[in-house]
């Protein structure tokens, strides 16, 4: 499996604009749903870094705002729709689906368009979106042609917090063993696309804790003149947007179901991140990631053979008990709800209709 796209040449530095290509800055901001990207972009979007517009709008899972372009989310799910991949997909194979996608010469062209239309109009643009992480290397090839040097931002958060705030603001649609995986999932796979750029790893955390340290950082290990040129006045009036009343969602497994080899794995991948935010990076680093991806990869194709019956039987039912079945499954008990999604309470009321007496 690959996760870089083929480099090709194009005359994309001829419909660039007439700003200087040398003096343009993209950050791609990546990382998890409720992870804190929304903060860190907020943020940078404050300091004098260009959103492109329409915004999605705030809403009371984020009332601050998200600081995300509506063509960024809409082309993103479009994309995601056509692999047949979703923002918080699981499976290790889905990177696979959503590169083949990207290589397509006519999404290249219509994300290299519109970045150039953005890079006309502002010289440091900066990119956040749950979904970006499986583009990566798409948005790393049209800024590259267009004279950009993307940086890559991840930001952290731990995947119990993550799980928790998920829950509180999407309900139960996924359970949260589900989510867990897919944490782990977008955390290694998103490293290792990223281990040949310009990036910084932030815990959401420290930015809650100190953002101008953690901005400072980013600014210098990024090169990002423009955070080294803010003036304090800028610094003053962003210190109003952070709210630290909004991290109610506690580091810890106590009130999750999550399988002891899943959980292991996702803490074991949290201490590798986290340590790439406190700027440790080695060898040897590398390769336990590398072997924490590799694990995981095994991990979910056990899971997937154990589950074969299931999803075969699934696949053989269906039609007009559906309805019935939705609301049977949403009578489960509280104590079950998170750790199985409606989609599988719905498989197990259909299973129980089936075996029910006298039938």
């Amino acid at each position: 499996m690959t996760l870089s796209a083929e480099r090709e040449l194009t005359t994309a530095r001829a419909e660039s604009g007439s700003r200087p290509a040398g003096g343009r800055t993209l950050v791609l901001v990546a990382g998890s749903g409720r992870s804190g990207t929304s903060l860190f972009t907020g943020i940078m979007q404050r300091l004098g870094f260009h959103v492109p517009q329409p915004e999605v709008s705030a809403d009371a899972t984020n009332p601050r705002g998200f600081a995300e372009s509506k063509w960024v989310v809409d082309f993103h799910d479009g994309l995601l729709k056509r692999a047949g991949v979703q923002v918080a997909d699981a499976r290790p194979s889905a990177w696979a689906k959503t590169a083949r996608v990207a290589h397509d010469d006519a999404v290249r062209r219509e994300l290299r368009n519109w970045l150039a239309s953005e890079f006309a109009g502002a010289e440091n643009v900066i990119i956040k979106d749950p979904r970006l992480s499986w583009f990566l290397p798409l948005w790393r090839q049209c800024a590259e042609e267009l004279g950009a040097m993307p940086r890559f931002v991840t930001v952290l958060r731990h995947p119990a917090a993550v799980v928790d705030s998920k829950q509180r603001s999407y309900g139960n649609w996924q359970g949260d063993v589900e989510r867990t995986a897919g944490w782990v999932n977008q955390a290694l796979f998103t490293e290792r696309a990223t281990r040949d750029g310009v990036r910084i790893f932030v815990k959401y955390q420290d930015l809650l804790d100190d953002w101008t340290k953690e901005i400072a950082r980013t600014g210098d290990q990024l090169d990002l003149s423009l955070i080294r040129e803010v003036p304090a006045s800028t610094i003053t009036q962003t210190h109003e947007f952070i709210d630290r009343s909004l991290a109610r969602s506690r580091e810890s497994w106590d009130d999750f179901e999550i399988p002891q080899g899943l959980r292991e794995l996702a803490d074991e991948t949290w201490e590798l991140v986290a340590a790439l935010a406190a700027g440790e990076s080695s060898q040897e680093s590398q390769e336990r990631l590398d072997a924490a991806r590799a694990a995981y990869i095994r991990l979910y194709e056990d899971a997937e053979a154990i589950a074969q019956s299931s999803v075969t039987a699934a696949r053989k039912t269906g039609g007009a008990r559906q309805s019935r079945l939705v609301g049977v499954a949403r009578k489960v008990p509280k104590r079950y709800r998170r750790k199985l999604p409606l989609r599988w309470r719905v498989a197990v009321a259909r299973a129980l209709t089936r075996t029910a007496p006298g039938r």
